[in-house]
This record gives C-alpha cells, sequence and structure tokens, in this order.
C-alpha cells in the first residue's frame, strides 16, 4: 500500500517506513526456532502454579476463619485448575497425585495466548 492510497482511503497515517540499519524489531527472522537456538534460555527460572479457584470475601469474613474453616471456592469438584506460568495463564489441567502422596497437575488444554503488547 503506498501512501497515496492510504490517503485515498481516508486514513491519516503516515506511510509504512522501513525500520533503520542494524536495528533489532522483532521479526520472524529473529525468533528462534531450533533447540540450538533456545539454549540460552532453557536455564531461566520460571515459576509454576496451580490454581484451584478463587475466593472473594470481606476483611471481617476473613478474619473470622479460624482452624478448620472451608473456604468455598468458585469452582467445582472435578473442574479443570488453571495453571500459571510466571504469572501468565497458559493452559488447564486436572489435578492428579504423584509418587509419595505429592499433588501434580495433568495438563489437559493449553490456552492460546494474545500476543498483542
Amino acid at each position: 500500500m503506498t501512501s497515496s492510497s492510504n490517503e485515498a482511503e481516508g486514513g491519516n497515517e503516515a506511510p509504512f517506513e522501513p525500520a533503520p540499519p542494524g536495528s533489532t524489531l522483532p521479526t520472524d527472522a529473529n525468533i528462534p526456532t531450533t533447540p540450538r537456538e533456545l539454549e540460552a534460555v532453557y536455564d531461566i527460572p520460571v515459576q509454576v502454579s496451580a490454581v484451584l479457584g478463587r475466593a472473594t470475601m470481606q476483611v471481617s469474613q476473613l478474619l473470622k476463619l479460624g482452624r478448620g474453616a472451608v473456604v468455598e471456592l468458585d469452582r467445582k469438584l472435578g473442574e479443570a485448575v488453571d495453571i500459571y506460568v510466571n504469572n501468565r495463564l497458559v493452559a488447564r489441567g486436572e489435578v492428579v497425585m504423584v509418587e509419595d502422596n505429592r499433588l501434580g497437575v495433568t495438563m489437559t488444554e493449553i490456552v492460546k495466548a494474545d500476543r498483542g503488547l
């Protein structure tokens, strides 16, 4: 599209200008795609969280809670839990028991990320 066709369509945007030489704008050519290109990020720690559900309550209700109190969550038994990586929802899954009576999560659905920044 040229600037004249942009004006003909009623747009007030400046015409497209290519990036200056040496700039590092994200392009498909700059995105790592092979395991070798990704090696630099393999050792970066991330925080993984599984959220069973959420509840909202007033501070006065919170202060009344004691040992044995049950907090009702917004999920039903057997409903998928949300899996977050660095506070970003990435998947949903089911709670499972792994060795030594520890809990784990089996991913059942990958959540498509909105890449718009």
